[in-house]
This record gives structure tokens, C-alpha cells and sequence, in this order.
């Protein structure tokens, strides 16, 4: 069955918060364990509504049902959906910032199909006519399979701290211009340091 993207709309949201718990548990069960992905889906993963206001949030159907999301950002927020608090405010800019890939999510059924690459590409394109140059993301073990297939630049971490474990992560510097490899950071979380 073919599949069409097109810009997320509100009333796309809670439909797009099942397809991330969907996705999130049946993907991604063979990199976490299942409290870090329960953990994740209480603030790392979740809708941003800032995202779908912008206009700058896609979602692919395949008929009636949601099979994919993801799209990218002008704002300095990497990560989290509406329940994540982030300190990150503010409007990136063009010249000097990097767009932020966000929120990727397939469907398992629909995994491997060209989805989150064909979304990536309507992202690369959006960010562009508005004058970026990069983009930047951060991926989990089972993203870096479209993280890996695009040229990509490691950078350095920042500390994450969550509720869900060790989280093992990358975040990724896109560019069209010059292919880098990527490394992996681990992400302590409150667990891991003491919290409850």
C-alpha cells in the first residue's frame, strides 16, 4: 500500500501520541528495556504541539491510519514532547545554527519502507528555503539507521537527565557537503545518579 505525507494539524495530536507509544515500544524493545522506554515515553518522547503549530511537523498515512511522523524545527528545543519542560527558548538562526531534526516515528508494520527517510527529505528541503545550512538530531539505536544512511557529523553531548535508566543516544550533525561517522553517548538519568 502507498503512503502520502502531509503537515500535521491539532487534531492529528492524540492520534500522533498512540503512533509514538506504538512505535517507541515496538521498536525499540531491542536496544531498552522496557522501564526505559515507559521512562522515555513520560517526557523524551511525546507530541509538541510548538511543532505542529509551526507548520513544520509531518505525518504519513497510508489510507485512514497514521503510520509515520516527524519533522524539524527553527527553535533551540532537541527534544521532548509538551510534558518535558525545556530550557531550551528561542528561535534558532540560519547563518550560525543548525534546524533541529524532531520526533521521528514509524509505525513497526511500516518499518524499512522509505517513511522516516522520505519525511527527512521534505524537512531538508523545508529547512533550506529558510536558509539552513545543517541539521542537527539526536537519535536512538534504532534510529541511527537514517542517521547513518545520511552524511553525518558527531557532536559533543550534553547531559539529559531522565527517569528511564541509561538511555544510549546520539546526536547527529547533518550536512550534504561532507560525511563524518557518528559516536555514541550515554545519558545517565536520575536513577542512574541516586534520584528516585
Amino acid at each position: 500500500m502507498r503512503y502520502k505525507i502531509r503537515k500535521a494539524t491539532l487534531i492529528d495530536a492524540p492520534a500522533i501520541g498512540e503512533l509514538i507509544k506504538i512505535s517507541a515500544r515496538g521498536l525499540s524493545a531491542e536496544d531498552y528495556t522496557s522501564e526505559q522506554i515507559e521512562g522515555a515515553l513520560r517526557g523524551a518522547f511525546g507530541v509538541d504541539s510548538d511543532l505542529i503549530k509551526d507548520g513544520t511537523y509531518f505525518v504519513t498515512e497510508a489510507g485512514d491510519v497514521l503510520v509515520g511522523c516527524g519533522g524539524w524545527s527553527y527553535r533551540k528545543k532537541l527534544f521532548g514532547g509538551d510534558t518535558l519542560a525545556s530550557e531550551e527558548a528561542g528561535k534558532l538562526d540560519p547563518r550560525t545554527d543548525s534546524a533541529k531534526i524532531r520526533a521521528f516515528f514509524v509505525h513497526p508494520l511500516w518499518a524499512r519502507k522509505g517513511i522516516a527517510k522520505a519525511i527527512l527529505l521534505r524537512c531538508e528541503e523545508e529547512a533550506g528555503a529558510m536558509g539552513f545550512k545543517s541539521l542537527e538530531l539526536m537519535a536512538t539505536l534504532r534510529a541511527e539507521s537514517i542517521s547513518t544512511s545520511v552524511a553525518v557529523k558527531a557532536r559533543l553531548p550534553s547531559q539529559f537527565v531522565g527517569s528511564a535508566g541509561y538511555l544510549s543516544i546520539a546526536i547527529y550533525n547533518l550536512s550534504h557537503f561532507t560525511p563524518f561517522i557518528a559516536s555514541r553517548i550515554l545519558f545517565p538519568t536520575a536513577s542512574a545518579a541516586g534520584g528516585s
